[in-house]
């Protein structure tokens, strides 16, 4: 005789609330962009006459990395 296959209740996933939904997010977003505008200008800003373009250059990748390390699992 064939064995029979028990299914187990769907079960649902709570809800995330509100502030994990909608303000967390925008909040991330707000402050990566506020960094990664900040230290680009500031570099611009306190760039060297002999740097040129590699400094800024570097300045926003590593704001870049460093958004999407702290900020990244939001």
């Amino acid at each position: 005789k064939g064995l029979q296959v028990l299914e187990a209740p769907e079960q649902r996933r709570p809800r995330a609330p509100w502030f994990e939904r909608h303000v967390q997010p925008c909040v991330a977003e707000l402050l990566g962009s506020a960094l990664f505008i900040f230290i680009g200008c500031a570099s611009v800003i306190e760039s060297a006459e002999g740097a040129g373009r590699l400094a800024p250059a570097l300045a926003h990748g590593l704001a870049l990395a460093l958004n999407i390390a702290v900020l990244g699992a939001i």
